[in-house]
């Protein structure tokens, strides 16, 4: 089964030929940058927006096309910028307006697009309008949150659950109601029912439309509207040693209402009043019919930053197929976007390589995610090949982490400064003490270590990303995968009359690369050795090839 055939033309061309020329996000490389985390200028120890400013060249000169900014807005932090008190200005721990503007412009010069996070489904309990909110029942705010009275028993309306544990509803003496909380309790929910919160979202949106971003990343897209009934979820009877109470129900009534999707649809055609702007939708581990739901071309999201590698605990050969299969039967359409890391997931080098993952898994790994349909998002440090950092119980600041240790890797290990330089302590993040550790196994992974090596998992992935950038089959094309063979995956990419061919060896160990005449192919980039001279590849080798 082709790509066209399940997705498409890659799900994205929505019937355009393939001489219209796409979209800039349809293939995009986006590069997603946790800001806490990437460079610190004034010596804090927190990375902010000059930081950043000073390291857009680092970037851009991997070959990236956009950069995804996690929140930067104004915030008490209690879930590190993912609970806003003010939507339309920068917390000072990032810096200000002023530098915000000067990302954006900076970018733009070196021909990058500017991707923020917008976070509509809830917001920080400081915020004015929340303070407003539980003042009373008959302020102009009193709706704009999700409020309900006790039972009789004065106990939480219904058995709602937070992702983060504990009932998903908060007391509040003033109000003598309960507000609901699909997160951390000082992240109270948006009644995004309520028209005129819709009109203060969309106001939201349009503010940064104006400033200059080229697209929003809709965190918690399908959180947005709740049952209107308050009926209580039903018992999830598939889950599997679940470690919190929210995975013990089926989110079927506090998420993912049908009226999520017309607003979704009233922000598509608000951006569509703006030239060249990108929606992406974060749905979680939402099944791929829902995904297809919030991605309808031309109506919807542009895409859905899809979760599927994220949680994986092993990679085999099948997986990609699986995946990719499972996506193209459900898209309808719709363009489709992938990630191995991110700053909510343990990175994958270390989900997929164990305690001690070795440098090549990381070529490996980058060179199969930069081979995917579609577009790509790839977090900061991946072209390092970062490991999960190492954190201590001590030094843990991230709430689900400290709640779940030591079931999980948690999330701060995911979230450790960027390694510039090989310096100790810090790598050139920080001058002053940084807001978590920087594991000492980053030091010898730092970009000045890699930057004279043409063999560093640094330079590999600027060569894949140029390859990518030089390959419109790479970006836009078909895939077909060969028959099973793990440990060794190989499908081929087509596009306009050009077939590439992507062979990886998943394994430690040698493998056959079951190509039945390599002379009909012209290696592009092969990595960790890997070449068609002989009829195997090395212990993590990829290759990219031509059809001759």
């Amino acid at each position: 089964m082709t790509m066209a055939a399940e997705t498409g033309r890659a799900g994205g061309l929505s019937g355009q030929g393939e001489g219209v020329s796409p979209p800039w996000w349809q293939g995009a490389v986006i590069y997603h940058i946790y800001p806490r985390s990437f460079a610190d200028s004034n010596g804090d120890g927190v990375g902010d927006l000059q930081g950043l400013l000073a390291r857009l060249d680092h970037v851009a000169g991997l070959g990236a096309d956009a950069v995804w900014i996690s929140p930067f807005f104004k915030s008490p932090m209690d879930d590190f910028g993912y609970d806003i008190s003010d939507y339309c200005d920068v917390d000072p721990i990032f810096g200000s307006m002023a530098d915000c503007d000067a990302v954006i412009a900076r970018a733009h010069a070196l021909g990058l697009k500017i991707i923020i996070d917008q976070v509509y489904s809830h917001t920080s309990i400081e915020h004015p309008w929340f303070q407003e909110s539980r003042r009373d029942r008959s302020n102009p705010r009193a709706d704009w949150y999700v409020w309900h009275d006790a039972r009789p028993d004065g106990t939480p309306p219904n058995n709602w659950q937070s992702v983060f544990g504990g009932p998903a509803w908060t007391w509040d003496a003033r109000r003598r109601q309960y507000f609901m909380h699909n997160f951390l309790s000082t992240q109270p929910d948006l009644n995004l029912h309520h028209p005129a919160v819709q009109a203060a979202i969309k106001d939201v949106a349009r503010f940064w439309m104006d400033r200059g971003v080229d697209g929003l990343r809709i965190d918690a897209a399908n959180f947005f509207m709740h049952d209107r009934s308050f009926r209580d979820n039903p018992v999830n009877r598939e889950a599997t040693a679940p470690k919190r109470p929210y995975e013990f129900q089926q989110q079927i009534h506090n998420i993912s209402q049908p009226e999520n999707l017309a607003f979704i649809e009233d922000l598509r055609r608000l951006l569509d009043l703006y030239p060249d702007r990108f929606m992406v939708a974060e749905l979680g581990e939402a099944p791929f019919d829902m995904v297809a739901d919030y991605t309808v071309p031309g109506r919807r999201c542009h895409t859905a930053y899809n979760f599927s590698f994220l949680y994986q605990k092993s990679l085999d050969a099948g997986l990609p197929r699986r995946i990719i299969g499972g996506w193209n039967q459900a898209a309808g359409g719709a363009w489709p976007s992938w990630t191995f890391s991110n700053h909510d997931a343990p990175r994958a080098l270390s989900r997929w390589g164990g305690d001690v993952p070795p440098p090549a898994l990381a070529r490996c790994l980058n060179t199969l995610l930069l081979c995917l349909p579609g577009s790509v998002f790839l977090y900061y440090g991946e072209e390092l090949g970062l490991p999960q950092a190492r954190v201590a119980f001590e030094d843990l600041v991230d709430p689900e982490a400290i709640a779940n240790w030591p079931h999980t890797l948690g999330r701060d290990g995911a979230r450790t400064p960027m390694p510039w330089t090989s310096q100790p302590p810090h790598g050139g993040f920080t001058s002053g003490r940084p807001w978590l550790p920087l594991d000492p196994r980053h030091l010898a992974l730092a970009v000045d270590v890699q930057a004279p090596d043409p063999d560093s998992t640094m330079n590999v992935t600027r060569r894949l990303l140029a390859c990518r950038r030089a390959e419109p089959a790479l970006r836009l094309g078909d895939i077909r995968f060969h028959p099973p063979s793990d440990p060794v995956l190989a499908f081929e990419r087509g596009y306009a009359g050009t077939d590439l061919l992507v062979v990886v060896n998943l394994s430690d160990t040698a493998q056959p690369h079951g190509i039945g005449d390599p002379a009909a192919w012209h290696v592009l980039e092969g990595i960790n050795g890997a070449d068609l001279s002989g009829t195997g590849l090395p212990a993590y080798g990829a290759l990219i090839a031509r059809r001759l």
